[in-house]
Parts: C-alpha cells; sequence; structure tokens
C-alpha cells in the first residue's frame, strides 16, 4: 500500500501511469494529452458494429489500424451489443490484434459494462491495460472486489463518477464521488493512485434545458479539483459526449471538442474517447464561431445555445437559400401569426402577438380581439387541414404549442381587464366546455390527453382532470364548470366497469339525467359494441363511442350543434339499438363444458422432456438500468399508433400519405430519445424472480419458496378456453390453459418466473416542465416514449432470462425484428392480456416480486403506477404459446371462485368482459 503521508505531501511528485502494447507509454506530469481512440467500439461506430455483427473480423482490425494511423495513443474496445456474444467477440478481436504488430503497439483500453467481458479481455490482452470501467454504482464491495481483481491482473482502471445514487452531474457530486472513491481505493485496496482514472462525467450541452449549461464546466472544474487533491489521479473521458446536441453537424461538433478540450487540458485533463479526426485546432477555429461556442461551453451567458445555433448552418458550409424560407416573416403581422399556427413554429411568437395586440390596443381593443382574430383564424386552419387529411396529429399538436404559448402572453393583459372591467364577460367564448377525465384506478392518459389538444385546437373549452379521478369528483366538476359534455378515458379492462358506475350515477342524478349532457367513451380496451351493450343503456342522455382523437372534434361539434344536435343523438341512439340487437341476437359460440375442456388440454409429453433448472432461486433487482441499453430493444410500431399514424413500421415511413409526417415525427422521438438518454430524464428500475412451480388441480400454477416445494408462495389461478374445438388435417385443435405449459406436481421439477419493470420515473416531473412551458408535444412525446422503454425493458428483461440467468435458450441469436415477432422460445404473458384476462393476479405477483423496490405500485383496479410499466410471467416450455381464453362458461366460474375461495359474484365482476 502506498504511503498515506507521501500522497498528501504536496512537493512529491506522483509517479506516471505506466501502459503498455508491445510498446511502453508513460503518462504523467508535462505528458501531452492522450487520444484514446474510439472507432473500435460498436456502440461508437455504426461501421465498426456492422462488420462485428457480420463476423468480419478481419475486416474491423482495418477499423483499429486506421485509429493508431490517425495518432491514438490507445484504443478503446468495446463489444457491448445485445445481439453480440460479447465476450467471445471480445476474445476473438483482442487475439487477432496480437497478431498485429502495427495495432498491438498501442495499449488497450477493454471498454465494457459486463465484468465477465472485462476478465476475458484481461486474460488476452499483451502488457498493461486500461479496463473501463469500475464504479461504485452497485455499492462499496462490489467496487473493491473488482478493484482487487484488477490489482491481480496489473491493469489501470477507469472510475466512473457513478455511486448508488446514479451519475455525477454537478461539481459537487463529481468530486465527492471521485474523492471517496479514490480513498477506498488507495487506503483500502491498496490501489497504486497512478494507476487510477477518474472519468467526472462528460454531458451534452447546448440541448435548451437549463439545468445543462454548466455541465462543460462542472467537467473541467472537477478536473482541476481532482489533479489538486487526489495525487497521481489521472482525469479521462468520453469527448464526443459534449457536443451531441449538434450531431449531423460535423463542424460545429468539431469546434465543441476543440474548445473544450482547451479548457479541460489546461485543467489538467490527462487523455480522453475522441475520434482525432473531429478535432481541430483553437486558434484556427474560426473567431465567431469559436466566441458562441465558447460561450455554450464555459456558459457565458444564457442565450448561448440559441446564438450557437444561429451560426449552425452557415458553419456547416452547406449553401442553403434562406430567403423562400423566410419569405413569410414579410407577410402582415396577422397572417405571420396564421402561418405560425399552422406550420408550428415558435420562434416570432410572442413578438407577433404583442405587435398584434399593440395594434389593437391602439384603437381602443381587447385582447381577447388576438385570440378571436388572427390566433383562431390560424387554429381554424389547422382544424380544416386535420380533417381533410393534410394535417396529422403531430403536427396539430405543435400548432397547439404555438397557440399556448401566445396565449400564455396575452394572459396578463386579459387579467388586467377583468379587474378593471370585472362586470364584463372577458373569456373567448368556446364552442363548449368539456370536462375530460381518465376513470378512478387508471393511469394511462396519452390518448386523453391528445385528444384534449385537438379539441382545444378547435375552440373547445376542455377541462382535464388527468388520471385515477373518482366518479364523484368527475360529476362535481362537470357541475362546477357548467360542462356542455363529459368524456372518459380508460385504458385497462376494470376501467369499463368504471365507466358503466360513472353513466349510472349520471342517470341517478337529475342534473345529468334531466338536461341530457353527453358522456364520450374512449380509450384502448373501449368499443362501439361495448358502448351500444355495457355503458348505454345505463343513461338515458346520449352515450358517444369516440374511436380516436380525429374524431373527437366532429362528436363534439355534433352534440353541441343547436341545429345537428337532435338528429346525430338520434342516429347514433339507433345504431346502438341495432349494434344491441345484433350482439343479442349473435350466434352463440357452441361452448363445451370445464370437464371437456379440461380433457381436451395441450398435450404435452411430460416424459420426454426435462424442465431447464434457472440459474437461482428467488428475485432479482435492477435499479438505474441503462436507457441506452434498452432503447436498442424498442419496437418502433405502437409509438406511430399514438400518434395516429397507421402502417407498419419501417414501411410508414415510406407511405404515400402519412410517410412524410411519419418520418418528422419518427425523428423527433428519436431526437427526444437521445436527449432523454444523455439527460438522464428518466429513470428504469426492475425486478425479476425465478421460483420452482407445478401445476395442480388442472388449471392453477402454484410457485414454491425453494425446491422441497411444500411452501406456495403465490397460486396463479389460469383460466381454460371453452368454446368448442373442431379438428384441423385430423389433430383437435387443444383447449388451452397456461397451466398447460407448467408440468404437473408430481411429474417433473418445474419452473416459473415473474417481472414487474418500469421506464416511468421522471416522467411526470418532465412532463410538468413541458407543459409550463405549453409545449404539449415535447410532454405527449415523453410520455410515448417512456411507453416505448417499459416494453423495451421487458424484451431485454425477457431476453436476458433466456439467454443466461434461466439459461434455457443460451445459444439464442435474434435480431430486433426476430425478437418483436417473437420467434423466441417460451412466453411472458401479462395479467388483463387475452391468455390470463384476469388482473387480479398483479397483486400476488407485486407481493411476490417486492415490487415496491423498483419504485411500482398498483391501484385499486390493478393499474400499475408509474404508468410507463410492464408486469407478466415466464413460461419457458418450447410449446408455450400465447392464445385468448374467450368466452366463460358459468361452469367454470363457479369452479374457480371455489378455487379462489371467493364468492362467484366477485369472480363474475373479475371475469365481465369473458362472460
Amino acid at each position: 500500500m502506498s504511503e498515506p503521508s507521501t500522497l498528501m505531501n504536496p512537493s512529491h511528485t506522483p509517479p506516471p501511469l505506466r501502459l503498455s502494447g508491445l510498446m511502453p507509454v508513460d503518462i504523467g506530469a508535462g505528458s501531452l494529452f492522450v487520444n484514446i481512440g474510439e472507432r473500435t467500439n460498436v456502440t461508437g461506430s455504426k461501421a465498426f458494429a456492422r462488420l462485428i455483427l457480420n463476423g468480419q473480423f478481419d475486416e474491423a482490425l482495418s477499423v483499429a489500424r486506421q485509429q493508431v494511423e490517425n495518432g491514438a495513443q490507445i484504443i478503446d474496445i468495446n463489444m457491448d451489443e445485445a445481439m453480440l456474444d460479447s465476450q467471445a467477440a471480445m476474445v476473438r478481436f483482442l487475439n487477432l490484434i496480437a497478431s498485429e504488430p502495427d495495432i498491438a503497439r498501442v495499449p488497450i483500453m477493454i471498454d465494457s459494462s459486463k465484468w465477465s467481458v472485462i476478465e476475458a479481455g484481461l486474460r488476452c490482452v499483451q502488457g498493461k491495460a486500461i479496463v473501463n470501467s469500475i464504479s461504485l454504482k452497485e455499492g462499496p464491495a462490489e467496487f473493491k472486489r473488482q478493484a482487487k481483481l484488477l490489482r491481480r491482473y496489473g491493469a489501470a482502471t477507469v472510475v466512473m463518477a457513478f455511486d448508488e445514487q446514479g451519475q455525477a452531474d454537478t461539481f459537487a457530486r463529481k468530486t465527492e464521488i471521485c474523492q471517496r472513491a479514490y480513498r477506498m481505493l488507495v487506503d483500502e485496496v491498496g490501489f497504486p493512485p497512478e494507476d487510477i482514472i477518474f472519468d467526472p462525467n462528460i454531458f451534452a450541452v447546448a440541448t435548451g434545458i437549463e439545468e445543462h449549461n454548466n455541465y462543460a464546466v462542472d467537467f473541467v472544474e472537477a478536473t482541476a479539483w481532482i489533479k489538486a487533491n487526489l495525487p497521481g489521479a489521472k482525469v479521462s473521458g468520453g469527448v464526443s459526449n459534449v457536443s451531441f446536441s449538434f450531431r449531423g453537424n460535423d463542424p460545429v461538433r468539431e469546434a465543441i471538442h476543440t474548445v473544450f478540450l482547451y479548457h479541460a487540458i489546461r485543467a489538467g485533463m490527462d487523455m480522453g474517447i475522441v475520434n482525432a479526426g473531429m478535432v481541430g485546432v483553437y486558434d484556427d477555429l474560426e473567431p465567431t464561431l469559436r466566441e458562441r461556442v465558447e460561450d455554450v461551453v464555459l456558459n457565458r451567458r444564457a442565450d448561448a445555445g440559441e446564438r450557437l445555433v444561429e451560426v449552425a448552418e452557415s458553419a456547416k458550409g452547406a449553401a442553403r437559400d434562406d430567403s423562400k424560407k423566410n419569405e413569410w416573416r414579410a407577410l402582415p403581422v396577422e397572417q405571420r401569426l396564421s402561418h405560425a399556427l399552422v406550420h408550428g413554429i415558435t420562434d416570432h411568437i410572442v413578438a407577433d402577438t404583442q405587435e398584434v395586440w399593440q395594434a389593437i390596443q391602439d384603437r381602443g381593443g381587447r385582447p381577447l380581439e388576438v385570440i378571436e382574430g388572427p390566433l383562431m383564424a390560424g387554429m381554424n386552419i389547422v382544424g380544416d387541414l386535420f380533417g381533410q387529411g393534410k394535417m396529422f396529429l403531430p403536427q396539430v399538436v405543435k400548432s397547439a404549442r404555438v397557440m399556448k404559448q401566445a396565449v400564455a402572453h396575452l394572459v396578463p393583459f386579459i387579467e388586467e381587464e377583468k379587474r378593471q372591467q370585472a362586470a364584463a364577460g372577458m373569456d373567448v367564448k368556446p364552442r363548449g366546455k368539456i370536462v375530460i377525465a381518465t376513470v378512478k384506478g387508471d393511469v394511462h392518459d396519452i390518448g386523453k390527453n391528445i385528444v384534449t389538444v385537438v379539441l382545444q385546437c378547435n375552440n373547445f373549452e376542455v377541462v382535464n382532470m388527468g388520471v385515477m379521478v373518482p366518479c364523484h369528483d368527475i360529476l362535481a366538476k362537470a357541475k362546477v364548470e357548467g360542462a356542455d359534455i363529459i368524456g372518459l378515458s380508460g385504458l385497462i379492462t376494470p376501467s369499463l366497469e368504471e365507466m358503466q358506475v360513472v353513466a349510472s350515477e349520471m342517470q341517478k342524478d337529475d342534473y345529468f339525467r334531466l338536461r341530457k349532457i353527453p358522456l364520450l367513451i374512449g380509450g384502448a380496451t373501449t368499443s362501439r359494441v361495448h358502448t351500444a351493450v355495457k355503458i348505454a343503456p345505463h343513461y338515458d342522455g346520449p352515450v358517444v363511442y369516440v374511436p380516436d382523437a380525429s374524431r373527437s372534434v366532429g362528436v363534439a361539434q355534433n352534440l353541441i350543434s343547436s341545429e345537428q344536435a337532435a338528429r346525430y343523438i338520434a342516429e347514433v341512439q339507433a345504431d346502438y339499438v341495432k349494434v344491441r340487437e345484433q350482439h343479442a341476437n349473435k350466434k352463440q359460440t357452441p361452448m363445451w363444458t370445464l370437464a371437456q375442456a379440461r380433457a381436451n388440454k395441450t398435450p404435452i409429453d411430460w416424459s420426454g422432456y426435462t424442465p431447464p433448472v434457472p440459474k437461482f432461486i428467488g428475485r432479482r433487482v435492477f435499479k438505474n438500468f441503462d436507457l441506452a441499453e434498452l432503447a436498442r430493444f424498442i419496437d418502433w410500431g405502437p409509438f406511430f399508433q399514438t400518434w395516429d399514424l397507421a402502417g407498419p413500421f419501417p414501411a410508414i415511413l415510406k407511405d404515400e400519405v402519412v410517410g412524410t409526417e411519419a418520418q418528422r415525427v419518427f425523428s423527433d422521438g428519436k431526437r427526444m430519445l437521445q436527449r432523454l438518454i444523455e439527460g438522464r430524464w428518466l429513470t428504469a428500475h426492475g425486478v425479476m424472480g425465478l421460483w420452482p412451480a407445478n401445476t395442480v388441480r388442472d388449471d392453477d400454477i402454484e410457485l414454491y419458496a425453494d425446491e422441497t416445494r411444500s411452501q406456495a408462495v403465490l397460486t396463479w389461478h389460469g383460466l381454460r378456453q371453452q368454446t368448442e374445438k373442431q379438428r384441423a388435417e385430423g389433430v383437435m385443435r387443444p383447449s388451452r390453459c397456461l397451466a398447460d405449459f407448467v408440468a404437473p406436481k408430481g411429474v417433473a421439477a418445474d419452473y416459473v418466473g415473474a417481472f414487474a419493470v418500469t421506464a416511468g420515473i421522471g416522467v411526470d416531473a418532465k412532463e410538468a416542465y413541458f407543459m409550463a412551458d405549453h409545449d404539449d408535444y415535447s410532454a405527449i412525446m415523453l410520455k410515448a416514449l417512456a411507453d416505448r422503454l417499459a416494453e423495451a425493458f421487458a424484451e431485454c428483461l425477457h431476453q436476458r432470462v433466456r439467454r443466461d440467468l434461466w439459461g434455457y435458450a443460451a445459444a439464442e441469436d435474434l435480431d430486433i425484428e426476430g425478437l418483436v415477432a417473437e420467434k423466441y422460445q417460451g412466453i411472458r404473458p401479462a395479467p388483463g392480456y387475452p391468455a390470463c384476462p384476469d388482473h387480479s393476479v398483479k397483486q400476488a405477483m407485486f407481493d411476490l416480486l417486492r415490487a415496491e423496490d423498483a419504485g411500482m405500485a398498483l391501484t385499486e383496479s390493478m393499474a400499475m403506477t408509474p404508468a410507463a410499466s410492464v408486469s407478466g410471467f415466464y413460461l419457458a416450455h418450447p410449446q408455450a404459446t400465447y392464445f385468448s381464453v374467450g368466452k366463460v362458461g358459468d361452469d367454470q366460474v363457479a369452479d374457480l371462485a371455489a378455487r379462489r375461495g371467493q364468492a362467484v359474484a366477485d369472480v363474475q365482476r373479475l371475469l365481465a368482459p369473458n362472460l
């Protein structure tokens, strides 16, 4: 162990960091900045990743060779790709490098988030390498264990400024974590201080988010502090991160790298992962560009980012003629307002709104006239174009953002007028007022929020009550507001019953029944048939199903129109009478008895199958899961459905009708996704577990505490298909139940897994930030991305279970298309879905998983919180498949009630959609 007294002696010069490939490299006092080549990293270079994924390792060597030839003194090698066997790829590539003296002469940085990959690399590498990286994120014990192993391997290490609370993003957090790690390494592990390389985290600047503005300054100041207070330690970082906001504009990125390194190196930065071809000469930078980049990097002024954007395109050197683009600025100001609204341009909206208001004020007019005049003229154009299919939902939401910013500017003037003329009505006379809410027990609101925006864009006043709103609160708010219409939204099946409750309560209340206030029904689980059959009969007033946001305006306009309302309501009610008659007269699907269905269960030969044994029994918690890793598992298809853009992905991007807008919203989504990851807007937590399990009583699955299988910790009561089955190609189609895919007790020792994951922690705070900025578009985009990341988390974790934690498909090698198409072995059925329509098992599942450790909980209706969450079970049998239970008979309901020890009426309520 190094002597503490020597370490703390400021006159002592620490020894240099000594590394080697075939040749030694010393990095110490007086050394020049060390370039670490970044292109041999599958996450940083698409070209390199493509070569590795295609098995073209010999060709990939040329990338490493090029890095060395371009001046890289160390090369960073990373094989962390979901579709790769990272360990095998790392070993193969390092062995190939060893036979190439022109590459092997420089030291290697083994870069991986997987400790097994790091160790495998250390066993192959020649000379003294650097490991990238270790950190305190899993606590001191694991940190010190890894550090001791690195000492044995003789490697230097990068230490990330990352602890149990997450990555350090401020000067205080960076220095606190680095000091804590340094003392552990030097004082407790005996790690040579000269072999410690701190990475205090370089994050993107000029993102447009105020809290990011000081990121570069914090890194530079933390670097200086480390060099002054942690003797011997070096400083490194991923330089390309700092310029990420300007991806696609290489000249600006190069300028940002150059200015950032100029200041960071002066502060003591020793090395950095950087493409040497993306760093210029500080004094050679164009003066205006350098000044504006320096303003951004050093956070010298509040508008630094905007001023850099102003010169970014000219810096890019593209010969662009912006004269036509800005021709609209020469129009009269009222037309400029309309143009801005139609095209979603916020750049000049406040100034133009003020100019119109000033002109109206000069002639004695009211601020309201700005809204009623040019602003509403523009929004009427938006509404017309949307109705004609010439604008799409993302564009409409952007238009709403412009409108909100204009109105926000006028609000103080309107409020002042109200104070002066309290007796006069000062509100814009809306087409109608609508109270809208997600019903009690349900937390999903993306669709409802989109409907709110679309209605507001068409001059409806909308009171959005949010999520999980009890019936009495909805009705009370409707009375207070004098609502013309009530709108209900819900995603999960229990919400359907809650909507019936609201309709029934409206019928009991004279206020609603006598006024016949319309009730709108919407949400993913709702339908025209369900509305007609299950909800409308509870209320004498109009009950109307609204299939999507684009229909909401037409429905609302018809319902409040004095000329059209009576006819429209009569048409809807006549249609629903017809729907109810068709439903009542619909040929009933023949049903088997439960005994017949059980006799026809899925045929599985358990004698010829040995269930795979998991690597552990019990649960594992995954905190602060890497969002960048999850992003690789995103299925983008449902993303476009959020925006009412129909078509399969990626074909939708070339669709003749919606392709252009799909490309635009896809680009916006990917841009926000990267900002979300870089800025750590969201936090992803998860928990999963694997337990011994067996089928009992034909249709139930018991999960056990241990291999004695004597104590059931969860009983999952299954439902079996009862509709009559036919022979197909001479084989009887089975009457399936999920329990069929788990070995019966006493036949074989089987296992079942469960999981709950969320990517929604942080959504509410960030959504509030966007809404305060009158930016519905970004708020909706954020929630859509959070949902995609939650589903990606489920996909990613399931893959890890199959290939490693349970390991029943260790050799699986599927790309993202294969994963989306579910070409893997096994299934992950989720409560509330067709194969397991009963939501109530979620409570037992969450209790077993202790899902609260992942920041997750359930509402009384079994909706998961946060909303961007996914949960379910894991079944491994090769014949396991998804199916729909469909309708079940009274005998199965009675049998299930007996197995559960519940009243038949309670089970009927749970299974209402299946009866």
